[in-house]
């Protein structure tokens, strides 16, 4: 019998190293299960209310699409949907996903207050998070590899075979043994993963990284658990030792980090956007009109000359009112934007030294599931917005008719491009601190 298969027959003997290894197999499927169940609970909810979505459209249509209709109750009642699919990925890593909308409905009015309309979250419910591969691989995997790893050397100490091994020529054996186990606990997390990303469609480039990730992750926690293993006499200490890692690295640390980068980069919240943008356009109601149309003139001159209007009240003066509330939050809303970018910078920048932050940071850019794949749909939101408002401005400010026939040529939403990517510079961090834990675990067991 090969020396491999001795050793694999040795590892499966044990009922808690293959007790381990079963576990992890079937927590990275049933995390798979539900990532897949959890993205496709998405579609179905943006398939049904893109249907809901057809059905207002044509009845808003049939109401108002009149020979003689007004583009200034068109824009107010007629809501466009836009969305944010699921990425190919997104079942691995569901990250923002589950607590940022993925559907939207905009209109010709204020954008700020239909941005973060949605908002709002129960805290309570988006502490747990949710349960995908990502949150298999980061937290759980590394209790599997502390129990194939504590007794690596100490149960050779105590069972009076350590001095019979050392003595025996070359470091094959240690290798093989470590080799061997990472194999193991390595394919028990990917092996899902492995069969589900054809029929997810994803892309060959971001399934390899997320492997790759996977892979150099669990290098640092085997050499960490090496490191530890060699440098204790009992099993028990070591045991106790890479437990304390383990919550120090993924539980206590991070969380510490986290609340020191909310501390020095404080961040509002976009319902208070919301609020200031409705103040400005309920002031705009107590103020003279020429007042609200010589601020919309600041960004709008092509429409100076044509706002003039009898009576109390004319579509043109409503619109120009949200708008001018939208660009008086303009600079909020961009120190807000900011703000989040600077916490998923610092965060980006604490995965340079927490190996569980930084592998959770690339498998959500990689799934495209992330903070900034959240500003990314906003980006595109606001966009079409932008289109949206200019597609009514020429019926409303020349006083053209809006139409059934009108109703046709309205903006439609494009969903944005996928962007995960190949975050590099954390994914060389990564690589540095697995092969430094590597280096230093090789290092300690020569010098047994």
């Amino acid at each position: 019998m090969s020396p491999v298969l001795a050793e694999l027959r040795l590892i499966l003997r044990s009922r808690l190293a293959a007790g381990s290894l079963t576990l992890l197999l079937l927590l990275a499927a049933l995390a798979i299960w539900s990532g897949m169940s959890n993205v496709a609970r998405q579609q179905e909810s943006i398939a049904r209310v893109t249907a809901e979505q057809k059905r207002d459209f044509a009845a808003v249509a049939a109401e108002q699409g009149k020979p003689d209709g007004e583009a200034g109750y068109a824009a107010y009642y007629t809501f466009l949907l836009t969305h944010d699919p699921a990425s190919p990925l997104a079942f691995a890593a569901i990250g923002q996903r589950d607590l940022q909308p993925q559907v939207l409905r905009i209109r010709a009015l204020g954008l700020q207050q239909q941005l973060y309309d949605a908002e709002t979250i129960n805290a309570e419910l988006a502490l747990p998070g949710v349960f995908d591969w990502a949150f298999v691989l980061i937290y759980l995997a590394p209790l599997v590899v502390v129990a194939l790893t504590h007794d690596l050397v100490s149960s050779e100490h105590e069972g009076g075979r350590l001095r019979l091994l050392l003595s025996m020529p070359g470091r094959g054996l240690w290798r093989r043994r470590i080799g061997l186990r990472y194999f193991l606990v390595l394919l028990a997390a990917t092996l899902p993963l492995l069969v589900a990303l054809p029929f997810a469609g994803a892309p060959v480039l971001a399934g390899t990284g997320m492997l790759a990730v996977a892979a150099v992750y669990l290098a640092f926690w085997f050499g960490l658990g090496l490191l530890v293993a060699a440098s204790v006499r009992t099993s028990a200490t070591a045991a106790a030792g890479l437990l304390g890692c383990w919550i120090a690295l993924t539980l206590l640390l991070p969380t510490l980090a986290n609340a020191a980068i909310a501390r020095a980069v404080p961040v509002g919240k976009g319902i208070d956007l919301t609020l200031a943008q409705r103040e400005t356009v309920h002031h705009g109601w107590d103020i003279p009109k020429q007042e609200t149309f010589d601020k919309f003139f600041v960004n709008h001159p092509e429409w100076r000359g044509k706002h003039e209007f009898e009576g109390r009240f004319h579509w043109k003066w409503y619109y120009a009112m949200h708008q001018v509330g939208d660009e008086a939050v303009a600079a909020d809303a961009a120190a807000y934007r900011e703000s989040l970018l600077a916490r998923e910078r610092l965060t980006t920048q604490l995965g340079w030294m927490l190996p569980p932050v930084g592998a959770q940071g690339l498998l959500h850019r990689l799934a495209d599931t992330d903070r900034v794949a959240q500003l990314s749909y906003q980006d595109a939101v606001a966009a079409f917005h932008g289109r949206l408002r200019h597609f009514f401005y020429p019926y409303m400010f020349e006083d053209r008719p809006f139409t059934r026939d009108d109703f046709e040529l309205l903006p439609r939403f494009s969903a944005r491009a996928q962007t995960g990517s190949w975050p590099v510079v954390p994914m060389v961090a990564l690589i540095l601190i697995a092969s430094l834990a590597l280096f230093a675990g090789a290092a300690r067991l020569r010098r047994i």
